[in-house]
């Protein structure tokens, strides 16, 4: 039988390890992968566990692909969220572990799909074409639970578990998800080398050497010098978290004492983190005074965050304090967190579980005012916590003029864990992606200044009170990533889905 013949055969699409092996195999792979986003970091292993994937889903039918890809959402999620339960239990760990995890296996069916149908429908094209009509589907599944439900959970994005590797300058040029496509492309590429026994065909292995050689050697896409601002920094340590003790005034009392220390120093910007005052300076006079003396001290406008009313609407809101003791530039967090900051379909989850869902009095609403504010001449992208994570948010800051990204947290449900970790990771990300300086300031730390490089100026640890004052370089001009990076999100959805509808009819059509 001809090489053409062998892939037109039913054995060429069956699955190259029995299934219960594949189940076994997709664990690992799940633990494997988040392993390599943070507190341990080890980015190798992403590709390790993409390959491991590949192997198990390929060949399979529906039911056995649905299993295999739930089984290793399951086992990745349960360990990268496990901060989850630090306070609450593990009902909304296991909750979210389950939803994520079940939606990663309806996603990744389409990987599986991939490897049955292109072969048969384009047998000649399989070494270059599967690969990357695969990685395509791999990013497809990532914008799936990036967007749905309820916003969806962009936390897990393979190309976020690059900041402290070799690749993350590439998201410069192409953004998070072309880098999740390029990295799932060289492992894809070199499963069919090995297929093909490149050990017999070492030309085979051209296309993978190469993919991998951009990804190692493509510098980051320049951005122009335009200054510096000298920012302060204040992470108060305060009792911010929901099932913290707290006395009238608590927090901003902490949050003034670090930065008492400071008086008289000179600075363009202070910035306070998500959460760090009580109450809302524009219907507390108090409050309202007390941040005006902050402003006097460093003689700057003060960047805060608390809850704010508007008529019967509840924000998350940053806004500008300053000198004239009000604020006039607000900015209110996009995406409230479901069931941390407003509860879907309250009537529902309540009579599921009342004791847990009593517990979020407030409902947020999603902001709409711009994610940025001037400060003087220069431009200040914003962030406010979960945000770090929506692209969206990101770019409309950088396009509106940012010059520099300030990323706003409140750590404080979850001391102790890899949350923390996980975040500042992808605050890294976003300062190689935009080529701007991050400010990342958070209730109780770790907060972090960073270059635009990713690399840290500047640290305060976890659990520990105080203040960084730095200058902070100030960069203009767009990236590659920023401008091109939603364009290139939607080609890898419409090339994805579509080569795989094609291939789909073609091989029913040639079977």
């Amino acid at each position: 039988m001809s090489a053409v013949g062998k892939k037109h055969s039913p054995a060429s699409v069956r699955p190259p390890v029995p299934l219960w092996i594949a189940v076994w195999m997709s664990a690992v792979a799940g633990l494997l992968m988040s392993l390599a986003f943070p507190s341990f970091g080890i980015w190798p292993l992403a590709l390790v566990a993409i390959a491991m994937m590949l192997v198990c889903l390929d060949g399979r039918r529906v039911w056995s692909a649905l299993l295999v890809g739930s089984v290793y959402g399951i086992a990745f999620f349960s360990l990268l969220v496990s901060w989850t339960a630090r306070y609450l239990g593990p009902v909304p760990w296991i909750a979210l572990t389950v939803v994520e995890g079940v939606l990663t296996g309806v996603a990744l069916l389409l990987v599986s799909l991939a490897h049955r149908w292109v072969p048969r429908a384009w047998p000649r094209a399989r070494p270059v074409l599967l690969p990357v009509v695969v990685a395509a589907l791999w990013t497809v599944h990532e914008l799936f639970l990036g967007n749905w439900p309820y916003g969806g959970f962009p936390w897990a994005r393979l190309g976020m578990t690059q900041a402290d590797g070799p690749f993350a300058q590439v998201s410069s040029w192409i953004g998070v998800s072309g880098l999740s496509f390029l990295l799932v492309l060289v492992v894809a590429l070199l499963a069919e080398a090995v297929r093909l026994r490149f050990w017999r065909r070492p030309a085979v292995l051209v296309l993978p050497v190469v993919t991998a050689l951009v990804l190692l050697l493509l510098p980051q896409f320049p951005t122009t010098h335009s200054g510096s601002m000298r920012i302060a920094a204040v992470q108060g340590n305060g009792p911010t978290g929901y099932f913290d003790t707290r006395e009238q005034y608590s927090v901003i009392d902490a949050q003034l004492k670090a930065t008492e220390p400071l008086e008289g120093e000179k600075a363009d910007l202070v910035v306070w983190p998500e959460g760090g005052v009580d109450y809302d300076p524009f219907q507390d006079a108090l409050t309202a005074r007390r941040l005006t003396r902050v402003v006097s001290w460093l003689d700057a406008p003060l960047l805060a965050n608390t809850a704010t009313e508007r008529g019967k609407d509840i924000f998350n809101t940053s806004f500008l304090w300053t000198d004239e003791g009000t604020a006039t530039q607000l900015s209110d967090k996009r995406h409230p967190v479901p069931f941390g900051e407003y509860v879907p379909d309250r009537a529902f989850f309540n009579a599921l579980a009342p004791d847990l869902i009593g517990l979020i009095g407030r409902e947020y609403t999603p902001g709409t005012n711009p994610p940025y504010v001037k400060v003087g001449d220069v431009g200040v992208g914003l962030a406010i916590c979960f945000d770090v994570i929506y692209d969206e948010v990101i770019r409309e800051g950088i396009q509106d003029g940012a010059q520099v990204l300030v990323f706003q947290t409140n750590n404080a449900d979850f001391r102790g864990t890899d949350e923390n970790l996980q975040q500042l990771a992808f605050a890294r990300m976003r300062a190689i992606e935009t080529g701007r300086s991050v400010v990342n300031i958070s209730t109780v730390g770790t907060s972090q200044i960073m270059r635009p490089d990713g690399s840290t100026t500047a640290t305060l640890n976890a659990d520990e009170a105080g203040a960084l004052l730095e200058d902070v370089e100030l960069r203009s001009g767009l990236t590659a990533g920023v401008l091109l990076g939603p364009w290139i999100q939607l080609a890898l959805v419409v090339f994805g889905l579509g080569a795989l509808v094609a291939a789909g009819a073609m091989a029913r059509r040639r079977r």
